[in-house]
């Protein structure tokens, strides 16, 4: 029986993949089964996952025909994966030796659906610890209580899938898989999802997971079409939260984050190519127009005057019939 399958898509990271894949190897478990998805890449990463499935005690390579990004990657491992326990790494980040077996002898121990990890950000030369932002450790919880309050950092902002493990019975449930093709926030309305409909989690203070931010390749670097894919995420993230039998409190939240990023993308609107950031000011405008407007007005009252300003001036903004679609 496979106690943990470990979803890892790779693409375009020869660079990156060996050391991932070693970090794998340090994690491995006669009982561990290693997806590693290549979506569809151009390098040498498809003949280095080919050795890897040689070499890594429990590796299984599945390729795609045609790149379909991240999360659609991830959900070819979901459906490929049969553990007990599953959890994701990305093809350019790696782990501490024994990180895995650590977490899951944690998850086991909690008995709950799911659980939460700090991680370590590497930046070049740079190493910094980031929290997951909850203060209560090693205790289960309701997920939904930790989506609030709607003026803090909370879980649902902290939405990186790998920072964490997940019983298999939110697979068989429909909450483990992501929203095909989104190519940015992919996380987002995954883990508001995860919270709003998981029955118990826990936060465990386990540092092990080194995620290297500022690869070139990476879309959080690159200002074309596909950072847009935000705007589709949180109209998700919206759409379903209002349906949810607590709209009126999570709403809040749900539109406060949202205006969040897209003032985010609009203070650094000069690293897009200027077609795109025309399209980020349309889709924008128009985002804003199909929030529920008093609550967006409650939002941006709450917000500090440059991004309330910035904002307000976008809401004032016509927008096409297509955009508004």
């Amino acid at each position: 029986m496979v106690k943990l399958s470990v979803i890892v898509p790779f693409y375009n990271v020869q660079q990156y993949a060996p050391d991932t894949l070693r970090s794998l190897r340090a994690n491995a478990r006669d009982d561990f089964e290693f997806i590693l998805v290549d979506d569809c890449s151009k390098d040498e990463t498809p003949d280095i996952l080919a050795r890897a499935e040689r070499e890594l005690p429990g590796a299984v390579v599945v390729r795609h025909e045609q790149n379909g990004g991240l999360a659609t990657a991830r959900n070819t491992g979901l459906d490929a994966a049969r553990g007990e326990y599953l959890t994701f790494l990305d093809g350019d980040d790696w782990l501490a030796p024994g990180h895995y077996p650590r977490l899951l002898s944690a998850i086991e121990a909690l008995g709950c659906d799911f659980v939460r990890t700090d991680h370590v950000q590497c930046t070049a030369r740079a190493r910094t610890v980031h929290r997951v932002p909850h203060g209560r450790r090693g205790v289960v919880l309701d997920p939904r209580e930790a989506i609030l309050p709607a003026d803090r950092s909370t879980s649902v902002d902290y939405a990186y899938a790998w920072a964490g493990m997940y019983h298999r019975r939110l697979a068989d449930a429909g909450l483990l898989h992501f929203t095909d093709g989104l190519r940015t926030a992919e996380d987002r309305p995954w883990i508001w999802r995860l919270h709003r409909e998981a029955k118990s989690f826990a936060v465990v203070s386990q540092l092990g997971i080194f995620y290297r931010r500022g690869v070139a390749s990476s879309l959080t670097q690159i200002g074309d079409v596909r950072q847009l894919d935000f705007i589709r995420a949180f109209d998700q993230v919206i759409r379903e939260t209002a349906a949810d039998k607590d709209a009126d409190q999570l709403l809040p939240k749900a539109v406060r984050t949202y205006c969040a990023i897209i003032s985010h993308h609009l203070g650094s609107i000069e690293r897009f190519e200027p077609p795109v950031a025309r399209t980020l000011k349309s889709l924008s405008a128009a985002a804003l127009k199909r929030m529920p407007q008093r609550v967006l007005d409650e939002a941006l009252d709450s917000m500090d005057v440059e991004r309330a300003t910035r904002l307000r001036r976008l809401r004032r903004r016509p927008v096409s019939a297509e955009a508004a679609a």
